[in-house]
């Protein structure tokens, strides 16, 4: 007797609603706060935590303008993104072009990203399902966004916009993170927190970026598209030197 092997990647059975794990996020925080690189931990507290999050932004997305032809479309920014004559193809001074410089400098990619969301998440990532297709979104516009608001890689730059991340999407484990390295931060010598809190207000005045259609704002020239959906100077974040901004436990420590 042979056992059916079903692919969850066409499973037609309804996607279950998420239920809130804050032990699961609690614990993956404390990895990831001593720990920025620890990006699994990030996608480990998301699955914990942000609930209908990524639902309540699909159900969004479809009350604007483009956002029934996005959602109809379903594009996979992931697929876009790791093409190289696509990213050679955007002129000087666009999204696109920073985009292209910043993960080259960084030595990152869209699917290097991916294959971290996958780990432990048994499958419903890749699900044909427009729920899971928004979280797919959400993640891969996480480089963009750092394009977008400014922030850098830095231990700071993350913290500020994953509080920006919590003020487009409100999917708590953003927040959860975001409190978590306010509250860490406070044993460094600079004003840490207040730069973090300003991410949250930039993301809340800002146009809703996941309603966008990606492919035409990266080939907007960056500084019009940050005029054009409200994104505005991250002049806290600036203000810290940027030798003060990539903190670490033991630097915190150090410094307290």
């Amino acid at each position: 007797m042979t056992t059916a092997v079903v692919d969850v990647r066409y499973s037609t059975q309804p996607m279950p609603k998420p239920a809130l794990q804050w032990r699961v996020a609690l614990k993956a925080l404390g990895r990831l706060l001593n720990d920025k690189e620890a990006t699994d931990q990030v996608f480990e507290i998301m699955r914990a935590l942000n609930g209908t999050a990524t639902r309540d932004g699909y159900l969004k997305l479809l009350t604007t303008p483009q956002g029934g032809r996005i959602a109809y479309e379903r594009p996979e920014l992931a697929d876009k993104l790791m093409d190289d004559a696509w990213l050679d193809s955007f002129a000087p001074g666009t999204v696109g072009a920073a985009y292209r410089d910043f993960v080259r400098t960084e030595q990152l990619s869209a699917e290097g990203l991916a294959e971290i969301s996958r780990e432990g998440a048994q499958g419903g990532i890749d699900l044909q399902h427009p729920y899971a297709w928004m979280g797919r979104r959400t993640r891969d516009v996480h480089d963009i966004w750092h394009i977008l608001s400014g922030y850098h890689r830095d231990g700071l730059g993350e913290a500020c916009l994953v509080a920006f991340s919590y003020a487009q999407t409100g999917g708590l484990g953003w927040a959860l993170i975001g409190v978590g390295a306010a509250i860490r931060s406070r044993k460094g010598d600079q004003p840490y927190a207040k730069a973090i809190w300003q991410g949250y207000t930039r993301g809340k005045a800002a146009a809703w970026l996941l309603g966008e259609d990606y492919e035409r704002l990266l080939n907007e020239p960056l500084e019009a598209a940050r005029k054009r959906l409200n994104i505005t100077s991250a002049t806290r974040y600036i203000a810290i030197p940027p030798e003060a901004r990539d903190w670490s436990s033991e630097q915190l420590a150090m410094a307290a």
